[in-house]
């Protein structure tokens, strides 16, 4: 296995995290050397010319990939898999500057990677069955959770995960305190509240992926969202987002979660459930399970719950989508409830 980066202090970071991962993970040192062994920096690239599977991880821009893969796909043996690591780009996108565009599929991986097992195992239309097949296969063989999806701007995962980031800053804009918001979250079984989410993930990488998913769903861009990043409060990885950060850790009061059922957390999780069940309408993985088991293992959906769509059915889909026009009433289109809601409650 090889990685390239055309900066090598960048390279060289890279190595040392994953020598750090190999020791964390594998103690034996004996162990650490063998893993250590199997990978190597690539300033060059050759490695593309002898891998069975490329994985492209560059940054979300559409050109600066194609330009990319215009460089890359010569040099790849025939036959080999070139996978993109988007988290948000349809592939459809991208694969016009490709001559084999068959063998092109998303691969995309979830932060933190070393611990977050879900793969997005991304397919046009145009798609080969086999293709996706050793896509998926590849996924296995590393040890992580395959789930196949269709390529849409945002995928599955971040597709439902916006609205609900949004939602949160929409919030804190009003005035409702940052830790509150997390609260309400926690309260009704999240392992992380939207607002330290949005901090972790990073500022700067929520606002592109809010860009490109606004510019295909219509979702506002917070105007709070962009200043933060403007003032280069990007989150956890620069000290200072929404919250303040002291050792890696936010600086926020203590005191106890909410009651269940509040309206900051009725608020928070029906803008992700009604983007759920857009989902599943449109058939953006191939089942509800599927979509459940995504949403859990990769946005950390509330496990208890069995999941987005699992849950809608047991609160039952009538009294969702009157609680979401009760709220578009209030608040605006963005609580208008999806068609799809009517096929839930069948």
């Amino acid at each position: 296995m090889t990685v390239q980066d055309l900066d090598g202090q960048r390279l060289a970071q890279v190595l040392k995290r994953a020598a750090e991962l190999f020791r964390r993970k594998l103690k034996d040192p004996r162990l650490v050397a063998a893993a250590l062994d199997r990978i190597g920096g690539d300033l060059a690239g050759e490695g593309a010319a002898r891998a069975d599977v490329v994985i492209e991880a560059i940054f979300e821009d559409p050109e600066a990939k194609r330009a990319l893969y215009r460089s890359l796909e010569p040099r790849m043996r025939p036959g080999a898999l070139l996978a993109t690591n988007t988290s948000c780009i349809p592939l459809e996108e991208l694969a016009g500057a490709l001559a084999h565009p068959e063998r092109f599929v998303g691969l995309h991986f979830f932060n933190p990677v070393p611990r977050m097992q879900l793969v997005e195992v991304v397919s046009m239309a145009s798609t080969p069955a086999d293709t996706t097949e050793r896509a998926l296969a590849f996924v296995g063989a590393i040890r992580r959770l395959p789930l196949p999806v269709r390529s849409t701007p945002g995928f599955l995962v971040n597709r439902i995960l916006m609205p609900y980031l949004l939602e949160a800053v929409a919030l804190e804009g009003e005035g409702v305190p940052a830790h509150e918001i997390d609260r309400a979250a926690m309260a009704f079984g999240m392992p992380m509240g939207p607002v330290r989410l949005a901090d972790t993930v990073g500022l700067d990488v929520c606002l592109s992926v809010a860009r490109i998913l606004g510019a295909s769903f219509g979702h506002p861009v917070p105007r709070r969202l962009e200043e933060l990043v403007a003032a280069g409060r990007l989150g956890r990885k620069t000290g200072r987002g929404f919250y303040d950060y002291r050792g890696g850790r936010p600086r926020m009061p203590r005191g106890p979660l909410p009651a269940p059922g509040g309206p900051v957390e009725q608020r928070l999780v029906l803008r992700l459930l009604n983007e759920a069940v857009a989902c599943h309408r449109e058939r953006i993985a191939p089942d509800a399970d599927l979509l459940d088991a995504g949403m859990i293992f990769g946005a950390g959906f509330a496990p208890c719950t069995g999941g987005p769509i699992h849950h809608s059915r047991n609160e039952g889909a009538e009294v969702q989508r009157a609680r979401l026009e009760g709220l578009e009433h209030r608040l605006g289109g963005r609580f208008a409830p999806d068609p799809g809601w009517a096929g839930l409650a069948d």
